[in-house]
């Protein structure tokens, strides 16, 4: 059977027993590939294209697809036929990597909980925090994203993921990012387990703290009894230069939840790193040993790819280098972009940026942009996503909670010249979007499939 023939089996096999309408979606955008073979940055398609990641399955694949190094150790530790998860052992590999984790961090943070995503991770974070304060509320910010379990869900800052699925967790309430005097108001009533928070919002638009804002947080935190989480699922492990975006900052929170990039791309993982008293007050005795556990979590092969992954992010010196040519990724994306209408700013720290743009002003650009927003706020961002994959080669995607900013979160390993290849792909499209009436006529086109859809 030839591969054509096998992709279009799997295709219909998985829109069929999956999910039919994200095969319909990716068609609508005209980006249902096939990858054959995906290394680094470059993902190889089965008809002969060579597709550079700018989203990195958000924010996993800091060390690039597929790193050998990291596959050599899972090939190591499966050849060992060792004790992955007998449950009834202390996991050695758990310790150690626990250890290795808590020393990048910062040493306050002394104690790890294992488990298998960042959503499960939000879900302990509920669990400590109000076994440690004896309080039931939990304080999130407008525009977060957590996850999309059930508790994690009931800290998200935008509707559209609660829609439909009922009553959630009581007692949670939200307030503006960057606020205060909103935060102090809420904290005063001594009634919050925990704040949490993302050091930089991501699906917000790569929202970045003003000033001393966490800084601030951490104090009224302290002062009023509540527990200090930082999200850091996408913005942790190296994603924007230091270990923590949280070190940006120069803040200690008591609890951190990490993910996605631990995993190498490989293996799931998560881990909730807090302070040795919030960790005691879940495991308070004997009896208690096996209150918070995850059947995954502390899995050879996962505790395995952790440490594998921190040994090339540290030994490539991946953090410093997607600092140095972060920086520069955002000067040029500006100056190229600089002459545009459309174009509103670009942040971003390491290589965790956004790019936002803004409704035209122009006649010509503002009739076909009402005209989409009126059909779904996201058409604009939406066509820019297809157009950079079918056009130019590279795959990004627009912010879930702002659909005006458009990500760029390369892996770590991109080096210049695929940074300067993106530039160059967006300043073209973004020319298009300005001048080309072919532009907004295929956005039509998507529209009116849209309505098909």
């Amino acid at each position: 059977m030839s591969q054509a023939i096998l992709d279009e089996v799997s295709q219909t096999a998985y829109g069929t027993y999956v999910n039919p309408q994200w095969v319909r979606l990716l068609n609508l955008l005209e980006m249902n590939a096939q990858y054959d073979r995906c290394q680094g940055t470059e993902l190889l398609t089965t008809d002969g294209r060579t597709i550079l990641d700018f989203l990195s399955g958000f924010c996993v694949y800091n060390t690039g697809h597929n790193h050998p190094a990291i596959i050599a150790a899972l090939k190591d530790e499966l050849d060992k036929n060792g004790p992955s998860m007998l449950q009834s052992h202390v996991p050695e590999l758990a310790g150690i990597a626990a250890k290795r984790l808590c020393g990048l961090a910062g040493q306050h943070l002394s104690r790890v909980f294992f488990c298998s995503s960042g959503s499960e991770g939000v879900e302990a974070v509920i669990k400590f925090a109000r076994a440690h304060t004896k309080r039931p509320g939990l304080l999130y910010c407008d525009g977060a994203f957590h996850g999309l379990t059930c508790g994690a869900l009931s800290l998200m800052g935008d509707e559209t993921w609660k829609k439909g699925f009922g009553p959630l967790l009581p007692g949670t309430e939200a307030i503006p990012f960057n606020d205060l005097a909103a935060l102090e108001a809420k904290l005063a009533t001594r009634k919050f387990a925990a704040f949490i928070l993302e050091p930089i919002q991501a699906e917000a638009g790569i929202k970045l703290p003003q000033g001393n804002y966490l800084k601030e947080v951490q104090r009224l935190c302290r002062n009023y009894g509540t527990l200090f989480v930082l999200d850091e699922v996408q913005t942790g492990v190296y994603r924007t230069g230091p270990f923590l975006a949280a070190h940006h900052f120069g803040v200690e929170p008591d609890m951190v939840v990490l993910a996605k990039a631990l995993s190498g791309g490989l293996i799931p993982v998560g881990a909730v790193l807090m302070t040795q008293k919030i960790s005691d007050s879940m495991y308070s005795s004997l009896s208690r040993a096996g209150i918070q556990t995850s059947t995954f979590g502390e899995n050879a092969l996962a505790m395995r790819v952790v440490l594998a992954t921190l040994d090339v992010l540290e030994g490539e010196g991946l953090g410093k280098s997607s600092t140095v040519l972060g920086d520069e990724f955002r000067r040029n994306l500006k100056e190229a972009l600089a002459p545009y209408e459309m174009f509103k700013a670009v942040r971003g720290f390491g290589m965790f940026t956004g790019i936002e743009w803004r409704e035209p002003q122009k006649l010509l650009l503002r009739m076909p942009f009402e005209a989409f927003k009126r059909i779904h706020p996201a058409m604009f961002g939406q066509v820019l996503v297809m157009r950079m994959f079918r056009d130019k080669g590279i795959i990004t995607q627009i912010c879930g909670n702002d659909f005006m900013v458009l990500k760029a979160v390369p892996p770590l390993v991109t080096t210049k010249e695929q940074l300067d290849q993106y530039v160059r792909a967006i300043a073209a499209v973004a020319r298009e979007a300005h001048t080309s009436e072919g532009f907004w006529a295929e956005a039509i086109g998507m529209m009116r499939r849209t309505l098909n859809v």
